[in-house]
């Protein structure tokens, strides 16, 4: 059984982020799949969590050189999906509890598409009007702190 199905509807036409999320899909269908399987699905759910890390660290650079708050609403759902996520992985190891893991795969699965449509197509979006370019790190047009971005479609100041 396929956790999540990579589909057109994913495509955010961002070269580095399409496969960023393309592997964050595979990352999530190996877990699964070691779920299904009966076997031990710790190790392909730390595979997961450390690409997770890395794939957040990588928006909220881009985040940032963008002109993005630094408290925005995209982060906070990084932010929030990382604790569930390592606190998961702490039930697992400390308490020998893997109930979390097989719910998180579930949420994890119906969270994602939801925020690649939305709070990832609006950074794309961002991305482009600005001229950042995520190879050089270079960004034509910086954002000034009036017009620094929430994330959230709306500017520093709510409107």
């Amino acid at each position: 059984m396929t956790t999540l199905a990579w589909t057109e509807t994913l495509v955010l036409n961002q070269p580095t982020l399409d496969t960023t999320h393309q592997e964050f899909v595979e990352h999530l269908n190996a877990f699964g799949a070691a779920l299904d399987s009966g076997a031990d699905a710790l190790p392909a759910y730390q595979v997961l969590l450390a690409h997770t890390e890395a794939h957040f660290a990588m928006e909220e650079d881009w985040m940032a050189r963008c002109g993005f708050e630094p408290q925005n609403c995209h982060s906070s759902q990084h932010a929030m999906v990382l604790n569930v996520m390592r606190e998961a992985l702490r039930y697992a190891n400390e308490l020998n509890d893997r109930e979390p893991l097989n719910i998180l795969r579930t949420e994890l699965a119906g969270w994602f598409p939801q925020h690649a449509e939305m709070m990832d197509a609006a950074l794309v979006w961002t991305m482009e009007q600005r001229g950042f370019d995520p190879v050089t790190g270079e960004c034509r047009e910086a954002a000034t702190a009036e017009a620094a971005e929430s994330a959230c479609g709306a500017n520093s100041f709510g409107h």
